[in-house]
């Protein structure tokens, strides 16, 4: 069992322009005693030009200590030796998202669309290193970085019926550049999606 005391304090503040524009921004400290002080800004900008369409662009830091066994079942699962060649630093990221939604009315109800282009920037990314050593897997921090570039388009389509359809997809580009070589990151799809239909049933 792991026991961590990680105490922290989120603020945040909402300014109002005008009835168009808003801008929330917020300061997250946390402290680990393992790795000290850490702050995570994040800032969110929304556009509303009417009451159907919403365009926000947003801009953040993130923190996250990793747990390799629960979260890798992968270490776990086979005959191989696992191996830390260093202390993990904890996964730092920088990001920001453009996100444009809008409400449709339509005669058979209503539509929402959802589309987000987004951008994240990973530094002490922890990756399991399988290739080296078929009797191993690896873990180390990343010495380089890692990018995560994509699309995504989602809509819901909602019928006075109650026949609700969901459909959506996302494109990404995921790669790591490490000693100056720039790779895939394995096991991340290209293109993923998803739909679904829901009827209620009284």
């Amino acid at each position: 069992p792991q026991k961590t005391w990680l105490p922290g304090v989120f603020v945040q503040d909402e300014w109002t322009f005008n009835a168009h524009w808003k801008l929330l921004s917020g300061l997250r400290w946390d402290y680990d005693r393992r790795h000290g002080h850490i702050l995570s800004p994040r800032l969110n900008l929304k556009y509303n030009p009417n009451k159907d369409n919403t365009l926000r662009l947003s801009a953040g830091s993130g923190f996250r200590v990793v747990n390799v066994f629960s979260e890798d079942h992968a270490a776990l699962t086979g005959g191989r030796q696992v191996v830390f060649t260093e202390t993990l630093e904890p996964e730092r990221t920088w990001n920001v998202n453009l996100n444009y939604t809008r409400f449709q009315n339509a005669a058979f109800g209503f539509i929402n669309f959802d589309a987000t282009l987004f951008y994240t920037y990973f530094f002490n990314k922890i990756i399991a290193d399988y290739g080296i050593d078929a009797e191993k897997i690896i873990y180390q921090n990343l010495n380089g970085f890692a990018e995560n570039t994509g699309f995504s388009l989602n809509s819901d389509w909602n019928f006075t019926n109650g026949l609700k359809a969901i459909a959506g997809f996302t494109i990404m580009d995921v790669s790591t550049v490490d000693a100056g070589k720039r790779a895939w990151q394995l096991h991340t799809p290209h293109v993923t999606a998803n739909w679904s239909l829901s009827y209620p049933v009284r």
